[in-house]
């Protein structure tokens, strides 16, 4: 048996970073980039490394570059996590697997800490790997909560469903992160809207900006707990955003997108002042009259644009600082 997955980038259109936080996000995955997991039957169970996982460096220099970017350790240990999930959630349910192992090799294309999800992509490529290679089919609103639980409690990364949620959906998914439903059932409410009422989307990105998310949501993640009321606040603005995001595309009514994309960043810079290198991606692409706010955590953008025209100026002025832009197509 020789089986291959894939899963998408994806973007924040709308609403983070609340979904950590028991708000409301709109987000869409993009088939431009992507992580692939290659699964095949051998006798014992193995895992390749991939670039990613290279212990070789040139120079000391470029050892702590890639520790303070990446950590001690590449994408093994995102498929060793969800092995070990989905195996313990067969066992907690009395499913018996069939008896046989499999080698499990990864690739990825999703530029690295940009806020597009390359390693829940991982993650969810390895468990719909893991699914097919096993005949059992974990339901879809419960598949994103064992790929958190990999990622968070397993490896102590901190992240939230979205991308998770979205990565196993794929297309645009408005989702509801309500606290009692989360606490009850352990996920949102998920819905799929209609990828055509979508405006002109662009995504435009840069490495060398990039930021380890897990430490903006570590930070993040005491000033909640510690019910901060500005950041209280500011989550139940970004869910309301989400919400007028979502009722907007289901009423058709795309032109209302661009402002509360720009308010989105607006209110995240206000409340947890965002890098200078961040910023000026926004403001350049803001400059010739796009909307634009984080993809993610910082390092990539989305953003509206009007015409052929505005896209061209856009690129131009983005390559001036240094990034890459790119139409998505949302799958």
């Amino acid at each position: 048996m020789l089986l291959t997955t894939r899963s998408y980038a994806r973007a924040g259109l709308m609403g983070n970073p609340s979904d950590g936080y028991f708000g409301k996000t709109v987000s869409f995955t993009f088939s431009n980039f992507w992580a692939e997991v290659t699964m095949y039957e051998t006798p014992e169970l193995g895992f390749v490394p991939a670039p990613e996982d290279d212990d070789t460096f040139d120079s000391p220099a470029e050892l702590l570059h890639d520790i303070q970017l990446f950590g001690y350790y590449g994408g093994i240990r995102l498929l060793k996590a969800t092995c070990k999930r989905f195996f313990e959630y067969c066992q907690e349910r009395g499913l018996t697997l069939p008896d046989r192992n499999f080698t499990v090799r990864y690739t990825s294309n999703i530029p690295r800490l940009v806020g597009l999800s390359g390693s829940s992509a991982i993650c969810t490529a390895m468990l719909k790997a893991l699914q097919q290679f096993y005949g059992v089919q974990v339901p879809l609103e419960v598949a994103p909560t064992l790929c958190l639980m990999a990622e968070r409690e397993e490896l102590d990364i901190q992240c939230g469903l979205q991308d998770r949620v979205i990565q196993m959906y794929e297309g645009l998914v408005f989702m509801d992160f309500n606290e009692e439903q989360v606490k009850a059932t352990g996920h949102g409410r998920y819905e799929r809207l209609d990828t055509n009422s979508l405006p002109s989307l662009y995504i435009a990105f840069d490495p060398q900006r990039a930021e380890v998310s897990g430490h903006y949501h570590r930070k993040l993640r005491v000033l909640f707990e510690e019910k901060k009321p500005d950041i209280l606040a500011a989550m139940g603005e970004f869910a309301d955003m989400a919400q007028q995001a979502r009722d907007a595309l289901v009423a058709n009514h795309p032109e209302k997108l661009p402002a509360l994309i720009n308010a989105n960043f607006d209110l995240r810079d206000r409340i947890f002042h965002v890098s200078d290198a961040n910023r000026n991606m926004v403001l350049a692409a803001r400059s010739v009259g796009c909307s634009s706010k984080f993809a993610g955590s910082g390092g990539a953008i989305v953003g509206t644009y009007e015409d052929d025209e505005q896209y061209l100026r856009l690129t131009a002025k983005m390559a001036e600082i240094g990034c890459t832009t790119v139409i998505p197509v949302v799958i």
